[in-house]
């Protein structure tokens, strides 16, 4: 038994390892082939765009013949995951929190030209080379901290989740938004609507929010991006702070 017997065949079409034709011809259809018309697909129509019987025509094949290469509707979403991720930017290894800082911003910036990515079911942990070339990325940024690997690959996740999930939300928003209206527009009809809405004394502390002006305060030629921007470096510095706190308790 080799080494190889160990490694589920969704794996090793993960990694690209050796595939050759049965008749020992080079073959029409490859892994990368496949991989690279069902992106295209989903960068032109969504992740709900993407099935084995389109990938297949966009080929000029059948769906059946895509089965060689690719096992499933789910392996297939992996491979596209794992190829559309590409890979990461430099990062520096001295100065741990920008780093890491860096690598969010780097994976905010992949999603953000392709959001379909952060509806790509999630089957189990990182295991394609590109996202395991992002993982090593995040832990060389942290290979100087006194943190254990358990508390390293916590960070990982935290953050890598927080960029998804970001992402997401602000692509949803867009979408829930009235054609033509800015997230400054909606926030400030937003706070409005509730300040005339939410009681004082059933919600007090709400109450207090929306009568703030901080649903008012973004000036009316604020870009939906550097809203997003500001929101996401919020969020991002509170989970650092706490990385801070868990290096220095270590």
């Amino acid at each position: 038994m080799t080494g190889e017997d160990f490694v589920p065949a969704s794996l090793r079409r993960l990694w690209r390892m050796s595939e050759s034709s049965r008749l020992g011809r080079p073959a029409a259809l490859d892994v990368d082939v496949v991989v690279a018309a069902a992106v295209e697909i989903a960068d032109r129509d969504g992740l709900g765009g993407v099935t084995l019987p389109k990938v297949a025509k966009s080929l000029g094949f059948t769906g059946m013949s895509l089965y060689r290469h690719v096992g499933s509707k789910d392996e297939l979403l992996t491979l596209m995951a794992d190829s559309a991720l590409g890979a990461p930017p430099e990062i520096d290894t001295d100065d741990w929190r920008a780093g890491l800082r860096g690598w969010a911003f780097a994976h905010r910036a992949v999603y953000q030209r392709r959001p379909w990515l952060t509806r790509v079911p999630i089957s189990g942990p990182p295991s394609g080379p590109n996202q395991i070339a992002w993982m090593d990325a995040a832990l060389a940024a942290m290979s100087r901290t006194s943190l254990e690997w358990g508390p390293k690959v916590g960070v990982l996740s935290l953050i890598s989740g927080y960029v998804a999930q970001s992402v997401r939300q602000f692509s949803e928003l867009a979408e829930g938004r009235a054609q033509g209206q800015g997230q400054v527009d909606a926030e400030r009809d937003y706070g409005r609507a509730l300040a005339r809405l939410v009681d004082p004394e059933r919600f007090p502390e709400a109450a207090r929010l929306f009568s703030s002006t901080l649903f008012e305060a973004p000036p009316p030629d604020t870009s939906d991006e550097t809203i997003a921007d500001a929101d996401f470096s919020l969020g991002l510095e509170l989970i650092l702070d706490g990385v801070a706190v868990s290096i220095e308790r270590s």
